[in-house]
């Protein structure tokens, strides 16, 4: 279930709904509201992970916040690390660590540091990688942070670790965008990317779906129901201001940035069908894109911009195609299965991520853009709304667990996954923010 699609499409069990969905769907399907704390619940294994130790930081025991616990969390969560046993050690980030005691344990590095609260009430983290196997210090950072930021410093003790020891930039700092509905009401949460910190965005009696982040992380385009009718708006994150970007006749839905910023695609049944178009990131006069008279819907553009990604039945039935971004001639992309649906492409141009309707079961799968493979990642029935993590090694996507929807997290072949999920909480339509400045 995904952007607004005309009744002719079929459309995935309206228990749950996705990031472009139904309007009906939406309305069948009440939802608890989310809670700020998640527990997170990392499954399988990986072929090769590094094993690191977390040594208990000085001080966390008097912290709000138990810093070595969440920076471990996130490094279990990417599927490239496995903890090792830190337990009796006492070290912070002045401590030469002794090699052979960590080498008996098995670890490959070691990270241990401090956490102190200043007069000021604001809390010193400080912290320091070792490289077991070499005997090196790898460096380390300090940060003074307010209490509100402490998750924030640990999400960068990851990012540190993480780019220091597989060099690829960390993503545990970025945030995600969530949709829940509490009764008749509808909230648009932003998250950190382990799904805690949930900070709300917008409350509507009406539904809300779409969430789709801007480039630079300053904004937000959405769908918004409170016209009675879908209209797309951009919303200022920091200052929670918003403007309207799209309310012509029909339905205004699935919107769409360019890399750039400065547009968006969306899909507007303004001329009859459901079509593509493109629009100023500040309004004005939509150019149309798709000349067709089937349904054309869910764009995405490539991380250059120079394609878009999107979902017809121009075949008979939803598969994903691909155009300039300028418009064009379109060319299939999915051949696998009957009904594909809910396009992301990878920052690096890798991957797509889509759902596939395999018997009836609505499945995460993958394809590698270069070779057409394609990977069914999930063994769940219920997957929606796929959304990359901007180093394009990780998948967000929503899914029904134990009749609950969950959020989720995955590696891309599908052997580490994490799940994000609120005791009291179900969650939806994910979209993956990208890298935050410094």
């Amino acid at each position: 279930m995904n952007k607004p699609l005309p009744v002719s499409l079929p459309t995935p069990s309206s228990s749950f709904f996705a990031r472009r969905g139904l309007v009906a769907a939406l309305a069948a399907s009440p939802i608890v509201p989310s809670l700020a704390q998640f527990r997170v619940e990392v499954s399988g294994v990986g072929l090769t992970q590094l094993p690191i130790a977390l040594v208990p930081f000085k001080g966390q025991d008097a912290s709000p916040q138990k810093i070595s616990e969440i920076v471990k969390a996130d490094l279990e969560r990417s599927g490239q690390f496995r903890g090792v046993d830190a337990s009796g050690q006492a070290l912070d980030e002045t401590s030469r660590p002794d090699l052979t005691v960590w080498r008996q344990r098995t670890a490959d590095s070691v990270v241990a540091g401090s956490v102190t609260r200043l007069a000021d009430g604001r809390f010193d983290v400080r912290f320091r990688l070792w490289d077991v196997v070499r005997g090196q210090d790898l460096g380390g950072q300090s940060y003074t942070v307010p209490q509100g930021d402490l998750r924030l410093a640990s999400h960068r003790i990851a990012d540190f670790v993480y780019e220091k020891l597989t060099g690829e930039k960390g993503i545990f700092s970025t945030r995600i965008a969530y949709v829940t509905k509490a009764g008749t009401r509808y909230n648009l949460w932003v998250a950190d990317a382990d799904g805690e910190n949930a900070q709300a965005a917008l409350a509507s009696p009406e539904p809300i779906i779409s969430p789709v982040w801007s480039s630079n992380g300053s904004q937000l385009a959405y769908v918004s129901f409170e016209s009675r009718k879908p209209v797309v708006y951009v919303h200022n994150v920091a200052s929670g201001q918003r403007r309207l970007l799209a309310n012509f006749r029909g339905s205004n839905s699935a919107p769409a940035w360019a890399p750039d910023g400065n547009s968006l695609a969306v899909t507007l049944s303004r001329d009859g069908g459901s079509q593509l178009y493109t629009i100023a990131a500040g309004g004005g006069e939509p150019r149309r894109l798709t000349q067709s008279n089937s349904i054309d819907t869910e764009p995405v553009f490539s991380a250059d911009g120079g394609t878009i990604y999107f979902v017809s039945d121009r075949g008979g039935a939803p598969q994903i195609y691909k155009m300039g971004a300028s418009g064009g001639s379109p060319t299939r992309v999915t051949f696998t299965g009957t009904y594909n649906i809910s396009p992301s492409v990878s920052g690096d141009g890798r991957w797509l991520a889509y759902i596939s309707r395999v018997g009836g079961a609505f499945k995460l799968h993958v394809m590698e853009l270069a070779s057409g493979n394609v990977t069914a990642i999930t063994d769940t029935s219920a997957d929606e709304n796929p959304s990359f993590a901007p180093n394009s090694k990780l998948i967000v996507y929503a899914t029904q667990l134990q009749g609950r929807e969950a959020l989720m997290t995955t590696t891309l072949d599908g052997k580490i996954k994490a799940r994000l999920a609120g005791q009291a909480g179900d969650i939806r339509e994910p979209d993956w923010g990208p890298f935050q400045k410094q």
